[in-house]
């Protein structure tokens, strides 16, 4: 009897205590994520700054392409006056210089493809450090990011606090 009333006394503090749980109004809100990749003041300069990279570099490889297109009809012009093994020379020097050109154009495509992801994995980390800073300094138990993929499909605009954390991450930005 007394084993009876112990359990009876736990499981109603346990009932008690989940229903209290259930009960309790959690604070919940999202942003939309698209909407600060697009409007960060950290993530437009780092796309300028990507942007700005990628002119030299694919200013460097067209210089190197017209230099060796000049050679070339350089080449072209000059070959009925060239012996067989000068032809021979220059077009294997000609050869060797297109494909160098070509691996430092893929090396160049590579560098720029790190290089963004570097960057955009940068800002991402600053957004989500200063979304969870948000989070606790506002009392939030759940921020979600929605960015139309799927991970949230509908949200009440009640709950919406992007333009909010746009604000404070652009502020915070320019200070």
């Amino acid at each position: 009897m007394k084993k009876n009333l112990v359990l009876g006394v736990v499981l109603t503090v346990f009932v008690a205590f989940a229903v209290w749980m259930f009960m309790e109004k959690r604070q919940v809100a999202y942003v939309d994520t698209n909407v600060l990749m697009e409007n960060y003041k950290g993530m437009i300069t780092a796309k300028k700054e990507y942007e700005g990279k990628v002119k030299v570099w694919k200013a460097n490889v067209d210089s190197l392409m017209k230099n060796w297109e000049v050679e070339l009809k350089v080449y072209e012009k000059e070959r009925t006056s060239m012996s067989k093994k000068e032809i021979k020379l220059k077009e294997e020097l000609l050869r060797n210089k297109q494909q160098q050109i070509g691996n430092y154009q893929q090396a160049i495509q590579e560098k720029a493809m790190k290089e963004e992801q570097i960057a955009t994995q940068t800002v991402v980390n600053q957004v989500n450090d200063y979304i969870k800073e948000y989070g606790k300094k506002h009392g939030y138990d759940f921020i979600y990011g929605a960015n139309g993929t799927g991970n949230i499909v509908y949200a009440n605009k009640d709950y919406d606090i992007t333009e909010d954390v746009l604000k404070g991450l652009n502020d915070e930005y320019t200070n």
